[in-house]
């Protein structure tokens, strides 16, 4: 068998590595039942489901309607742009306070984009403060400081 799409098997195969770890993990938890789940029901049925999922993927890229498509050559540059982002929010969260960690996140982890544009990336800065702020302080009533600590009482 040939190889036709070298990103479909190289996901395919990441799938199925990260599938099956979950899944094998899971299985040192009590697992309990559908109607009473224990902490090992969810994670033990989504690891193989993942893996089952990269499967699939790994099969169709074997197959001869697959598109024929190498892997690139890995952008260090991209790869520590983006977790150099993460990281920063985590820094920034503490001290500058929600609202400029999401903005600088975003703003750091879009400019490792060729699609990078100033108008775009604030709009999703701004959706997902909104959408974050919505979900984890006002739905889930998580406290954390929103401001930076100079401007806070």
């Amino acid at each position: 068998m040939k190889i036709r799409n070298q990103r479909d098997f190289g996901a395919g195969i990441m799938y199925m590595v990260i599938g099956l770890f979950f899944t094998i993990v899971a299985r040192q938890y009590p697992m309990g039942t559908a109607a009473k789940m224990g902490p090992g029901y969810f994670p033990f049925y989504l690891g193989i489901l993942m893996t089952l999922l990269g499967l699939l993927v790994l099969v169709k890229s074997l197959g001869a309607k697959a598109t024929i498509e190498s892997i690139p050559k890995f952008n260090w540059k991209i790869m520590a742009q983006i977790t150099g982002a993460v990281v920063l929010y985590g820094l920034l969260l503490p001290k500058m306070g929600f609202l400029v960690a999401v903005v600088v996140l975003v703003f750091v982890a879009a400019s490792a984009s060729k699609e990078f544009t100033w108008k775009g990336t604030a709009i999703n800065a701004a959706f997902l403060v909104t959408f974050t702020y919505s979900v984890f302080v006002v739905g889930l009533k998580l406290q954390f400081p929103l401001l930076p600590f100079f401007l806070q009482q």
